[in-house]
């Protein structure tokens, strides 16, 4: 690691597939498990990646939006997972295959009690990770987690240190590996670094590399929306979580990343427009996070969610509105996918929520709980302290 190699990383302007230097001065044990929350911020439509194309009632609530039912000779339609769903086909190349080796699986019905519909309301109570009545906004849950993991090293791969790890008996880094040029450390993740570096060759280039952000902009980018709260876009995932995997592969062990651009209330689009743009970034994302890793793959956990799902009818224009119930993904390589797990029922009118959304079966505590608890063996004790007063519910997921 050099001069430059510091500089660089820094200022995580690297434009490399990886990033531009190895980590092995502080390299975790090799084989020890990782996991990664992807956090889609702005509520994306699950039924247009998940599609219920076993439902009569999907079609007629869809006019423009559905896609189309399982169809050999057809490239735009939906890709059977079984009799009931499909697959939007935009992701065909990125995450199907994953699905193929039964390294993906996804819980339908899945969520929070919170029924507020707000952006903000509901990504604040997921990051906490406390049942809906008890209002302690002192911690996350990944903080909590890692509280308890004893040489288990975080990270959040975001311009600012989010809810889910604030709290922590323990100073967790931050930074954003978009390859912003707008990326900069804050004096508190430059405070983490100097000290990491103190004492050390690299002390002098450390000082000078945490210098030179602060002479570019801080301003977000401008494409952000405000239900995203700063998240960058799915574009250019894949260069991203290429980055993120090196350090997740020599480093650390429990990550956070966030991605924007999810809420489409207008012109939503099903294999073309906004969505299914986002959904192929995210899905080349996660394809390149996994095949960067290598065979630490094997050793990895990776949960998308988002704060909410849509209205399960589209709107006047065309796009869909803020929902209750959504679809959490799991992969991994050694994830018992090529399934939907979870507690499920029929997608018609009579089971939706208030008429209009996905009920909520699966609790995105209860089910987070259950993979902890297989992934680092945690008691059930430990579990209640990650998320207090939750039933963890083990779907064997890993």
């Amino acid at each position: 690691m050099n001069r430059r190699e510091f500089l660089l990383a820094a200022g995580a302007v690297a434009a490399a597939s990886t990033l531009p230097f190895s980590g092995r001065l502080f390299a975790a044990p090799a084989n020890t498990p990782r996991f990664l929350l992807v956090f889609l911020r702005g509520g994306y439509d699950c039924n247009n990646l998940l599609v219920p194309c076993g439902s009569d009632f999907y079609y007629a609530s869809r006019p423009t939006l559905a896609i189309a039912r399982p169809d050999a000779g057809n490239p735009n339609s939906a890709i059977a997972l079984d009799a009931d769903w499909g697959l939007n086909p935009v992701v065909r190349d990125a995450l199907y295959p994953l699905w193929q080796k039964k390294q993906l699986a996804f819980i339908p019905f899945a969520g929070t009690s919170d029924l507020s519909r707000s952006h903000f309301e509901t990504q604040d109570h997921i990051e906490r990770g406390e049942a809906e009545s008890m209002g302690n906004y002192r911690s996350g849950f990944l903080a909590r987690l890692s509280g308890l993991l004893s040489g288990t090293s975080a990270i959040a791969f975001t311009n600012n240190l989010p809810l889910s790890f604030q709290g922590s008996p323990r100073d967790i880094p931050n930074i954003s590996l978009k390859a912003d040029p707008k990326a900069h450390f804050d004096e508190r993740q430059a405070a983490i670094l100097s000290g990491m570096y103190k004492g050390t060759p690299l002390a002098a280039a450390s000082a000078d590399g945490l210098a030179l952000p602060k002479t570019v902009s801080a301003d977000l980018r401008n494409e952000m929306v405000q239900a995203s709260r700063g998240a960058p876009s799915a574009n250019n995932f894949a260069a991203e979580t290429r980055r993120i995997a090196t350090l997740m592969r020599e480093q650390y062990r429990l990550g956070f990343v966030d991605v924007g651009g999810w809420d489409t209330h207008v012109n939503q689009g099903s294999i073309t427009g906004g969505l299914a743009n986002n959904l192929r970034n995210l899905g080349e994302g996660l394809a390149a996070y996994a095949e960067t890793l290598g065979d630490a793959w094997n050793d990895t956990t990776v949960v998308v969610l988002s704060e909410f799902g849509r209205t399960f009818r589209e709107n006047g224009d065309k796009g869909t509105d803020h929902g209750h119930g959504t679809v959490h993904w799991v992969l991994g390589g050694k994830v018992n996918g090529g399934r939907l797990a979870g507690e499920q029922i029929a997608v018609n009118q009579q089971n939706l929520l208030q008429n209009r959304d996905y009920q909520v079966l699966n609790d995105y505590r209860d089910v987070l709980g259950g993979l902890f608890g297989r992934i680092w063996g945690l008691s059930n004790s430990q579990l209640q302290s990650v998320f207090p007063a939750s039933k963890p519910k083990d779907l064997q997921l890993v």
